[in-house]
């Protein structure tokens, strides 16, 4: 089963593990985030990303898709098996199956390149932020009323067999526990604390993303995707013309 990210105390601190190919975007794009205070780790092709990531377990990845030996959509996948660290896709053509194939591998988030060093960086932290998130108690308990049995508890929201601990941040569904990703349980608690509610694609881009700048909003579809794989297709309502909500 993947394990749980470990949760860098600081942007600082944390160590990210770059795979690409090309020399000269590789050492650009190290010395840039280390310029920002990150610790960088590098790998040319895909097979060596996957065994430097088993040795030292990176807090971020950022991938590029166009990877000798093993692709960055391939690599993705085989990180998903093994962890729920927050993966970056980097694309140099930003096509629609790039993006696609990225997503549903199991990255959070794609930049197309080039990409400049300020989008570049938020990004990055915006990952780092949400695999660290923990919500406001209060919040917690405000979306815990009405949602069903367990309401009392400020900290365990209940939809059905769903259940949902926001200070453990764990969820589980008919008692077994699910894998989720940062992303993916943010996006649940966003759709937790407003149950019923329709959330439209840009707000879930702001809330979830932090992306301030227009988004492409098939990021939030295939992480709708994911999500409904595992906590149920039924939970989330697709409202057209609009976005989603949680059913309640």
């Amino acid at each position: 089963m993947a394990s749980p990210p470990a949760t860098p105390a600081s942007a600082t601190e944390a160590h990210l593990l770059l795979v690409e190919d090309d020399e000269v975007i590789r050492n650009t794009v190290r010395m840039l985030l280390e310029r920002y205070g990150f610790t960088v780790s590098t790998a040319a092709d895909g097979m060596s990303g996957l065994e430097m990531f088993r040795e030292r377990r990176p807090d971020l990845l950022l991938l590029d898709v166009m990877l000798p030996e093993l692709d960055g959509i391939g690599l993705c996948r085989r990180i998903r098996e093994l962890s729920l660290a927050p993966i970056l896709m980097m694309s140099a053509r930003g096509d629609a199956l790039d993006v696609v194939s990225g997503l549903e591998a199991g990255a959070d988030d794609y930049v197309v390149k080039p990409v400049e060093s300020a989008v570049l960086v938020a990004r990055i932290r915006s990952l780092l932020r949400r695999a660290s998130f923990t919500p406001a108690h209060s919040r917690a308990g405000a979306s815990g009323a009405g949602a069903g049995p367990g309401a009392g508890d400020t900290t365990t929201l209940t939809f059905g067999d769903l259940t949902i601990d926001t200070r453990g941040m764990e969820v589980h569904r008919a008692g077994q526990p699910l894998a989720l990703t940062p992303t993916e349980l943010r996006m649940l608690l966003e759709f937790a604390a407003s149950p019923g509610v329709v959330l439209e694609r840009r707000t879930l881009l702001s809330r979830v993303w932090d992306h301030a700048w227009h988004g492409d909003t098939r990021v939030v579809d295939l992480h709708v995707q994911r999500l409904r794989a595992k906590i149920g297709a039924e939970r989330i309502e697709t409202v057209r013309g609009f976005g989603y909500k949680l059913r309640r």
